[in-house]
């Protein structure tokens, strides 16, 4: 009876030994990896799929064939909000590497080390663009500020780029939602920046000129952005034959002047050819230093010359103003005291306050916009088949229309906005069209125009190939504000009047960025990650039913684990 009983032991200390020994192995086995390619998986069971790589990323970091190294800024002790957006970046982090062995990274702590050493670090991370931000945190000791760097770092052949983690405050958004805007742009950030490393040469984005577009120092912020990334130029359409494809975009910021037949033609057979266009137009001739001084000013259209050629693909500004109730402000001089003009701000209804409604990527998570007297974009013209039409930005639900003629003064800034006339539905200010545009020219075309054609080795297109542009009813989008007498500009988006900067540039570079994504990249701009709050209510209400469940339950099934294993003995080993 003593050996069976030894033997047993025996033989449950060698199950117990495989089992440990399976479960080691399985360890070891889903932390192993070839070829740079982890061995585990893993099912994404939540609705949004949140931690599941976009097709594009994972088609990018399979094709990485060298080091890619990121260096996080974001390591020490932080407020909970915080925390999370660490382990966040971690875990994607992780995710990159489960696709690719050459993703590699690091977390620092730039507020570590002796005071010289901290001050020396700061500032080599601020030529470098890299500031912190402010936050005064509550301790056992009392209320401390710290510095922290919501930033990383990614490097690939000796080339850095940096990713800002954190989202741009925006006003009566709470910093909870903007913190989970932060989490969901993770992928799209850091996968961008690997993209754009990647680039053997920059792009050519051009600005076309000589037709009384926006100058050098009209857009100087947006084209040092795009210069981080681009080739940015500008082309005289009267002093070249075509359009090559070396024009990775073309930017039309806001003409004054018409455009020739032949201009329209070399911009035609570009995108005949696949090249894309960015139209930032006025339709209606109006702007705060048209008005001022006078009493009333009565705006006119802008001939442009380009309505034949965008009905043809598929849209058409209407001459009119969109107004609306969210709208940001301007001041006027409502009195004197002494000999200084004495001035109030109103709202001024003609200067639009867009916020993006739209799930596109390249609206997604965006802040508001200011747009300054737009028009309507009517995208009921009919197109042939494949061509698909995208409204990224609209007016509120409480807008107003006013067709020309119109007499516009301040006057009726003197009381307040009369909400009730602002009945009109949201109206499309920015539209993007995907697809195979047929040619403003087809069966149009003159003999000069073959002509030119030919010398050039070239044929006419009737038909263009999948490509893509975006219309927006305000050229004033991508105009910064300037300074002619010391050729100074502010940022592009900053409103003086209400001291806030708008997510103008934003747009205009993820218009670009999209544009131009062959690889799909800004797909993973469209990801949501859901706030899920907790109802406060419903839990006070029923804490203690809670609290008992969860103390009372796992005693339960303990206790009927124990009454059955102990019948399962008895009836086993009684006899």
């Amino acid at each position: 009876m003593a050996k069976k009983t030894t033997s047993k032991k025996i033989q449950s200390l060698i199950q117990l030994g495989l089992f440990v020994g399976i479960i080691l192995f399985l360890n070891i086995l889903a932390n192993a990896r070839i070829g740079g390619r982890a061995l585990y998986a893993y099912l994404d069971m939540t609705e949004e799929k949140r931690f599941t790589l976009t097709r594009a990323t994972r088609g990018l970091l399979e094709g990485l064939d060298d080091v890619v190294y990121v260096k996080v800024l974001l390591e020490g002790e932080f407020p909970a909000g915080f925390r999370r957006l660490q382990a966040a970046t971690q875990d994607m982090l992780d995710d990159f590497r489960a696709v690719s062995g050459f993703v590699e990274y690091e977390f620092e702590n730039p507020n570590q080390g002796s005071v010289q050493e901290i001050n020396a670090r700061r500032e080599e991370l601020a030529k470098d663009g890299i500031t912190p931000i402010n936050l005064r945190v509550k301790g056992v000791e009392g209320t401390e500020e710290r510095q922290i760097y919501p930033y990383a770092i990614v490097y690939r052949k000796n080339r850095p780029l940096v990713v800002n983690l954190l989202e741009n405050e925006v006003p009566g958004v709470p910093p909870d939602l903007i913190l989970n805007n932060s989490i969901a742009l993770l992928e799209y950030k850091l996968a961008n920046a690997i993209q754009k490393l990647a680039l053997s040469r920059k792009p050519n984005i051009l600005f076309t000129k000589g037709h009384g577009e926006l100058d050098g120092l009209e857009t100087a912020d947006l084209v040092k952005t795009l210069r981080e990334f681009y080739e940015v130029g500008r082309i005289s359409l009267d002093s070249v034959v075509s359009v090559g494809q070396e024009a990775a975009a073309l930017i039309v910021a806001k003409p004054t002047r018409p455009f020739s037949e032949r201009d329209k033609f070399k911009i035609d057979q570009y995108i005949m050819n696949g090249g894309k266009v960015l139209w930032l137009l006025d339709k209606v001739r109006v702007d705060l230093d048209s008005m001022r001084g006078r009493s009333s000013y009565y705006p006119n259209e802008y001939d442009l010359n380009l309505d034949d050629l965008l009905f043809r693909y598929g849209v058409r500004i209407q001459p009119d103003l969109v107004l609306d109730v969210q709208c940001s402000r301007i001041p006027l001089a409502t009195g004197m005291v002494g000999n200084a003009p004495q001035f109030d701000y109103f709202r001024y209804p003609y200067h639009l306050v867009v916020t993006p409604r739209a799930d596109h990527p390249i609206v997604k998570s965006l802040g508001p916009l200011n747009l300054f007297y737009p028009s309507i974009i009517d995208t009921s013209v009919a197109v042939g088949q494949g061509i698909e039409r995208t409204v990224l930005l609209e007016s509120s639900p409480n807008s107003r229309l006013q067709f020309l003629p119109v007499e516009m003064n301040f006057e009726f800034l003197r009381t307040d906005l009369q909400e009730e006339k602002f009945n009109k539905p949201p109206q499309p200010l920015a539209v993007l069209m995907e697809g195979a545009f047929r040619s403003r020219y087809e069966n149009r075309v003159t003999e000069s125009m073959l002509e030119g054609l030919n010398e050039l080795g070239m044929e006419f297109k009737a038909a263009s190939e999948p490509t893509k542009m975006i219309v927006v009813a305000d050229g004033d989008i991508a105009k910064n504000k300037t300074n002619q007498a010391q050729q100074s500009f502010s940022p592009l988006g900053y409103n003086e009047f209400e001291r806030y900067l708008f997510a103008n540039k934003d747009f205009v570079v993820n218009a670009l960025e999209y544009l131009l994504d062959g690889q799909g990249v800004i797909e993973a701009r469209g990801k949501e990650v859901r706030l899920r709050l907790l109802d406060t209510v419903r839990a006070r209400q029923e804490k203690a039913f809670w609290q008992s469940l969860n103390i009372l339950v796992p005693l339960a099934f303990l206790g009927l684990f124990g009454l059955g294993f102990n019948w399962l003995r008895r009836r086993r080993y009684g006899r």
